[in-house]
């Protein structure tokens, strides 16, 4: 099964269900931003709007996907504070409703998980957060990304490159 390529038209081989996990997180964060009246429904018709689109197959991947964005996106908005402070204080010069929807979105969902998902390693969520920036963001959003989320990794009390000890 093939998937459209924002850049060219063609298709591209399965995804990892984790990015395109990461990708409908940022899309549904993206809408949330938009207007902050979340609920259950909200979600629910975003799922209904993919899956009405026809892009994305109801298979395997496509559920692992959605269940690893509702993981992403409930606890994006439930910690949307914490992560929000911690991105102010590394985002120099930039308030947080300042930034470009799509990058201050994109830096939420790699702050949450580097602070509150110790199974993955903090550069997966940074090299996910910079490849996601690239197909979504304007041309300077993936430099700008990296820098902030590699200042908030390099003030982590656990390993870059390892998924936190259980």
């Amino acid at each position: 099964m093939n998937f459209p390529d924002k850049d060219n038209n063609s298709f591209r081989k399965d995804p990892d269900p984790r990015r395109l996990g990461r990708e409908f997180a940022m899309q549904f964060l993206f809408q949330f931003d938009m207007n902050e009246d979340f609920d259950g429904k909200n979600l629910e018709y975003f799922w209904t709007q993919l899956d009405e689109s026809g892009v994305y197959p109801q298979n395997r991947i496509f559920r692992k996907s959605k269940e690893f964005a509702e993981k992403l996106i409930k606890g994006a908005i439930e910690k949307k504070a914490e992560t929000d402070e911690v991105i102010a204080k590394f985002a120099t010069k930039w308030k947080i409703d300042r930034m470009a929807i799509v990058d201050r979105n994109i830096l939420r969902i790699a702050t949450y998980e580097m602070l509150n998902c110790p199974e993955i390693p903090p550069v997966v969520s940074i090299n996910e957060a910079v490849e996601i920036a690239k197909s979504f963001g304007g041309d300077e959003s993936s430099s700008f990304v990296n820098g902030i989320l590699n200042a908030i990794k390099d003030t982590l009390k656990r390993p870059a490159r390892e998924a936190a000890p259980k």
